[in-house]
């Protein structure tokens, strides 16, 4: 048994609260066990700056942890975020990119906001989850208000980690099973079933080919469950 209790495959619980602010365009307070992340979207016009003339838009995302979020206060991110933001930014930013058609979105751009409330694991996978779900509810609100014309989502995108402690693979890490793990991944999906984005690294030893394979078998399985919740708002 893990230290939550959970079985080997079983993913903690995750709460998306849809329209959680009313300022946004579309915006998810996603609870993933003790993880909370407030996700928003908006829409502005115009495009980057490579794109004009194009018809095509843009997504971008930021990134940030509060700072009681975590045991210990982290440092607000005024001027200059740290590395390991600027890094889960992008890939939050590569991910969504992936859910929609540049041209139905037409010259606008949209923001992907995600702000870390309280952190235990996980945090750029609720993001990316949790961003999803923001982006669909701001779509349907751009398009009622006649923001834009076309549906841009082509797919859906969720992500999920996995990860081996001492030599079991394991669905959802937590902070304490995370900062253990031998070897640690996110994994990344749409709903075609293919891939955006694998982040593995073997951190206290290599993992197998069947290994690999068990940890993605893991994945498809939260990620299936992720998709039924996005499509529950």
């Amino acid at each position: 048994m893990r230290y939550d209790g959970r079985e080997y495959d079983a993913p903690r619980s995750v709460e998306m609260i849809p329209d959680f602010t009313k300022t946004a365009g579309g915006s998810v307070l996603i609870n993933w066990g003790g993880t909370r992340v407030l996700c928003t979207a908006l829409l502005e016009q115009g495009t980057q700056p490579f794109l004009i003339g194009t018809g095509k838009g843009w997504l971008t995302a930021e990134y940030a942890m509060l700072p009681s979020s975590t045991g210990s206060r982290k440092k607000r991110e005024t001027l200059k975020p740290d590395g390991r933001s600027t890094e889960i930014k992008r890939l939050i930013g590569r991910s969504l990119r992936a859910a929609i058609d540049y041209e139905k979105l037409g010259e606008n751009t949209i923001w992907i906001d995600c702000d870390v409330l309280q952190a235990d694991g996980g945090t750029r996978c609720a993001s990316i989850t949790g961003g999803f779900a923001a982006l669909k509810l701001g779509v349907k609100k751009w398009l009622e208000q006649g923001l834009l014309t076309t549906d841009p989502i082509v797919t859906q995108v969720a992500a999920v980690s996995v990860g081996i402690i001492d030599g079991t693979p394991m669905l959802d890490l937590c902070y304490k099973e995370d900062s253990g793990a031998d070897v640690d991944m996110n994994i990344v999906m749409n709903g075609k079933g293919e891939f955006i984005e694998l982040q593995g690294t073997g951190e206290g030893r290599g993992f197998s080919p069947d290994e690999l394979s068990t940890l993605i078998s893991l994945g498809k399985k939260g990620i299936g469950e992720l998709f039924t919740l996005q499509n529950s708002l």
